[in-house]
């Protein structure tokens, strides 16, 4: 069922935004992987055979993306994934991602669950503690022609309220996706944007730790 034509990978440093020199620049990366689309052209009922195919490619992109940001677990500090489904295909073929992404980056960061439950439909089963990667990973997707961009959302790997790393990437795949084909995208921040001076929740204040706070 999983048949991968591409991985297309994406690092940048951000040294500063028209603003002071960071003393560190912030690193984001992108990571997508191109594959052949097993529902082109046709509706298909039972989709779900498809997400479980996809776990084991969820875990070689995220421990891709992090090699190549070549930054340890601990360093990460934002996330997020999506998907760009060729014109042959629907969207809900891009929300198989959900699981198998999200959740390889969550369990790489160190986030202790079981992310079973939660792709049966029954919540989200975690023992995890501070420090374990406890917000949902944001997500967006579409229907494109080859070459489409689309803009990843980034939030803080613990609680989706700091304000400070509200972000996004942007990830185009050249030539891809064909309409018989989808990309899915991971995507990881090393913090916050730039400059960030909008207020909120600090990242150093979390004190809820319930991937919200």
């Amino acid at each position: 069922m999983i048949e991968i034509r591409r991985i297309f990978t994406h690092v940048e440093q951000i040294h500063h935004e028209f603003g002071p020199v960071a003393a560190t620049p912030l690193l984001r990366g992108a990571i997508g992987v191109v594959l052949t689309n097993p529902f082109a052209g046709r509706y298909e009922s039972d989709i779900l055979p498809m997400m479980d195919a996809l776990q084991p490619v969820g875990v070689d992109m995220a421990r891709r993306l992090l090699a190549a940001m070549q930054l340890p677990p601990e360093r990460i500090e934002g996330y997020g994934k999506g998907a760009i489904v060729g014109a042959a295909g629907e969207l809900e073929h891009g929300a198989l991602w959900h699981v198998p992404g999200g959740y390889a980056m969550r369990e790489l960061l160190g986030w202790k669950g079981d992310r079973s439950a939660y792709a049966k439909g029954q919540g989200e089963a975690k023992t995890g503690q501070p420090g374990n990667a406890l917000a949902i990973v944001p997500s967006t997707k579409k229907v494109g022609a080859p070459g489409t961009a689309l803009d990843v959302p980034l939030t803080h790997i613990n609680a989706s309220y700091v304000r400070s790393h509200f972000d996004a990437i942007e990830v185009r795949v050249p030539g891809a996706p064909a309409s018989d084909e989808i990309v899915y995208i991971l995507a990881m921040s090393s913090g916050a944007r730039i400059h960030a001076r909008v207020g909120g929740l600090a990242a150093s204040a979390i004190s809820q730790w319930d991937g919200l706070r």
